[in-house]
């Protein structure tokens, strides 16, 4: 049964969509390290802005290079962005993931209070509520992006005169 699920995932890898897949998948572990790594810090570590606003700063940040992985890297786009095309849907979307992120930390600030958690309670309260509002809004997100960087390659025309 292992075997048989490692053999189906490595034909869904080895397919155009499969390889996109796992890239998009491998952007979004970077932009959760990056994310979280700034979170444990500002909020972790120094603990000065809060959780809202460190939860808002760490998201903004990791937000760049997941547009720019995203774009070069999973979707295979080059050349110059397109402001409305791609720039401004790309960030409209992470203003939402940022949105909810914003919801998903104030309830959790609020669950720590209520339980009266330490400080390190309440920063995996944060950290794990960061993770459950992006971890949502993920499957969304690609497919939003499939429509946004869409590069049609040869063995996609291919397909597509063969049908």
């Amino acid at each position: 049964m292992l075997r048989e699920t490692i053999l189906r995932l490595w034909r869904l890898y080895q397919s155009p969509h499969g390889k996109k897949l796992f890239r998009y998948s491998m952007v979004s572990v970077v932009s959760t390290i990056v994310s979280f790594g700034v979170l444990a810090i500002l909020y972790g570590a120094l603990n000065k802005g809060g959780e809202v606003t460190d939860t808002v700063v760490a998201n903004m940040v990791a937000t760049i290079p997941s547009y720019y992985l995203n774009r070069n890297w999973a979707w295979g786009k080059s050349g110059r962005s397109h402001l409305t095309r791609e720039v401004l849907p790309f960030w409209a979307m992470a203003v939402a993931g940022i949105v909810f992120s914003i919801f998903t930390s104030s309830e959790a600030r609020h669950l720590g209070q209520v339980h009266h958690f330490h400080h390190l309670g309440k920063t995996v309260l944060v950290l794990g509520a960061n993770f459950l509002a992006f971890g949502i809004l993920w499957v969304l997100k690609f497919l939003l992006f499939n429509k946004l960087f869409h590069v049609h390659h040869d063995t996609d025309v291919e397909l597509e005169v063969a049908q």
